[in-house]
């Protein structure tokens, strides 16, 4: 039996956006990637399935030393998706294409609510812009992302589960249940959690250095304001499972009880 199908008379396409985290490396690059390693060290899997371009413009490198750096970041399991600030005649077969006409944008990661997400820690950003800083020392580029277009809350009415994540670039986010340990909120302004935050919670990832974060009962893996960090470990035991608020204060997280 003959199927008869009918010719396609076109290709159909379509456009879709995709936001990345932009990496910018600082001379002198073995210094910097000694930081990478520590960074991803304190949070492993942080980089993992996020979509991740280079921006080299700022650096005085060549061909030679632009492939070195892309075979360091290919070693420590980083892939890359494209690079930025290069002649496109460097990059040949098996690297990463150029990429040019990038618009800043805010991070950290915009990944689909099903699959797991990564701790994150620094500073990170996506469309164009950079990776988490430590509260106390800054060890990737900051995000500097577009102005929003206007002022939002979000409001979510249930506990944000293990591997969800929840990215409001517009403004506020408030959680009425918890955040699970694995999952994670991104905000261009302030977060309001009711319940216990076990997760990440990123607010001002936008350039907003005047977010806060808020949360009856703090057991967090990381919270972050502007893209200066704290993880678990640097939490002071007398914060632990009380409410508090979080704020940056000259280039440091401050926590306080609300007790």
């Amino acid at each position: 039996m003959t199927i008869a199908t009918r010719p396609r008379s076109s290709l159909r396409f379509r456009g879709r956006s995709f936001l990345a985290i932009v990496l910018t490396p600082e001379m002198p690059v073995a210094g910097w990637l000694a930081e990478v390693d520590a960074w991803l060290a304190r949070t492993p899997g942080f980089l993992a399935g996020k979509p991740l371009v280079v921006d080299v413009s700022g650096l005085p490198i060549g061909k030679d030393e632009l492939r070195g750096l892309l075979l360091e970041l290919k070693a420590r399991s980083v892939t890359i998706l494209g690079v930025e600030g290069v002649e496109s005649s460097w990059l040949g077969d098996g690297y990463p294409p150029l990429l040019t006409g990038g618009r800043t944008a805010g991070m950290v990661e915009f990944p689909d609510p099903s699959s797991p997400a990564a701790l994150p820690s620094g500073k990170s950003a996506y469309p164009t812009a950079s990776s988490p800083r430590s509260a106390s020392a800054p060890v990737l580029p900051s995000p500097v992302p577009a102005a929003p277009k206007s002022s939002s809350t979000l409001l979510i009415e249930t506990t944000v589960r293990s591997g969800q994540a929840i990215v409001h670039p517009d403004g506020d986010v408030t959680v009425v249940g918890s955040v699970s340990s694995g999952a994670e909120i991104v905000a261009g302004g302030s977060i309001h959690i009711y319940g216990t935050l076990r997760g990440r919670a990123l607010a001002g990832m936008y350039g907003n250095s005047r977010a806060r974060i808020f949360c009856r009962r703090i057991e967090a893996e990381l919270i972050a304001i502007d893209g200066y960090y704290k993880v678990a470990d640097e939490l002071e035991p007398h914060l632990q499972k009380k409410a508090v608020q979080a704020w940056l204060e000259g280039g440091t997280v401050k926590i306080m009880t609300l007790d």
